[in-house]
């Protein structure tokens, strides 16, 4: 996978930084738009445990509900290992790392332009 840098929108920014918050790790944002219809963007980070799994998922629902802007679902909260929200133009993935691993989304999507924010 060729790691280039996408022009970043403000609202995947501000998730990043979300995440960065609870010191969710290994962040790699791939930009769909381009290859897929269902979603412009795939946020993907890991979580050290469960807890701070649904600690990065709580945080960045209730921030950006406060935005007026809330997911359309979210998938995988009670056991932690994957969580998936879904915010429609982007989408965000909180992984345990050896879920991670296991689905590698970065390696399903190669063809995606990819962008590690500075941790």
């Amino acid at each position: 996978m060729t790691e280039t840098k996408p022009a970043i929108p403000e609202n995947i920014k501000d998730v990043i930084s979300l995440i960065q918050d609870k010191k969710g790790s290994d962040i790699t944002v791939l930009k769909l738009s381009e290859i897929s219809s269902f979603t412009d963007y795939l946020i993907i980070c890991s979580a050290d445990s469960a807890r701070q799994a649904q600690t990065i998922c709580d945080h960045i629902q209730a921030t950006l509900k406060d935005r007026k802007k809330k997911p359309s679902h979210i998938e995988g909260y009670n056991m932690a290992r994957w969580i998936l929200m879904d915010y429609l133009d982007f989408i965000v993935n909180i992984f345990h790392p050896n879920t991670r691993e296991f689905y590698a989304l970065e390696k399903l999507w190669h063809d995606a332009e990819s962008y590690k924010p500075e941790d």
